[in-house]
């Protein structure tokens, strides 16, 4: 990692993590255990990937960093919320996140239900009560595609599909739907709703900005599989080995390392030439693509 882009990335990290403090609910607020629960969920953990994408793709359209900001945030605050569910006993029954205890292990299960709950819903108050695009028009269209990326036709929709897919075969075909559903719609939300902070890019170049972001989505998942099969939980920071465990089609699984890695390679190729059009403009999504396909944890 350059440094300069190692100085990005802290800069981008640190204003989503204040943004954050700044906007979920205080601790001595009423009520008081759910509110420290949300906070112990989100703040001081965590790559912040989407929200990286989403400055990246904020630069690439010049829009004003302090609406990306806001719609960096509220893509974390899904993404941590959908964690939090995850790792509830009636889905992954996880008991480590980023190093720690996981919500319902640290206070309930009852909290825990209620921390998502409560994440999803302040995102959306975000994104409402935010000037956020040009135009209301374009704004309304933001809120529903992080809507759309968040439900049952995107990640909702795809940890549905994986909950069903434990212990059965998949072919690659139905891994590739599962995953562009429970990981990459939020991935392609992300990069999307950074971009149109500013009404700059026009379809055809809104729609090669769409094609990188879902093959990033798919590379991250591809690395994510990998990570699990070859990391340590040390590493990590969450359980590895999961996936095996439960007995859960992944890319290894089904590919095998040597091929997944060749997968991720590809995809990573077709996410540049996706950007090609963009110049130097991209240069920070493309750090970013190289971001998630190197990461080590």
């Amino acid at each position: 990692m350059s440094a300069d882009f190692q100085n990005w990335t802290s800069h981008c990290q640190a204003r989503i993590e204040a943004y954050l403090q700044s906007r979920l609910p205080a601790t001595n607020c009423v009520p008081e255990r759910l509110h420290k629960a949300m906070r112990y969920s989100v703040l001081g953990g965590g790559k912040r990937v989407r929200p990286l994408l989403a400055f990246a793709a904020g630069e690439l359209s010049s829009a004003d960093v302090e609406r990306v900001t806001i719609v960096a945030s509220t893509v974390e605050l899904i993404h941590a919320y959908s964690l939090v569910h995850d790792d509830l006993p009636c889905m992954d029954d996880d008991i480590l996140r980023r190093g720690k205890p996981t919500c319902h292990i640290e206070f309930d299960e009852a909290t825990a239900l209620l921390t998502g709950d409560s994440l999803q819903t302040l995102a959306f108050e975000l994104m409402a009560e935010n000037r956020l695009a040009d135009t209301a028009e374009t704004q309304l269209a933001m809120i529903a595609q992080l809507a759309l990326a968040s439900g049952s036709r995107g990640m909702a929709g795809g940890q549905a599909f994986d909950l069903d897919s434990v212990g059965k075969t998949l072919s690659l075909p139905e891994l590739e739907f599962m995953h562009i559903h429970k990981t990459g719609a939020l991935i392609r939300a992300a990069v999307m709703l950074g971009a149109r902070c500013r009404n700059r890019l026009d379809d055809a170049q809104l729609g090669q900005l769409d094609h990188f972001a879902k093959c990033v989505g798919l590379a991250f998942q591809v690395i994510d599989d990998l990570l699990d099969a070859e990391a340590t939980t040390a590493t990590l920071g969450k359980t590895a080995g999961k996936d095996a465990e439960n007995n859960k089609p992944t890319y290894v699984s089904i590919l095998g390392i040597s091929e997944a890695r060749e997968l991720a390679d590809k995809l990573q190729h077709d996410a540049y030439q996706a950007l090609s059009g963009f110049g130097d403009a991209a240069l920070r999504l493309r750090q970013v693509t190289d971001f998630i396909i190197k990461r080590k944890f």
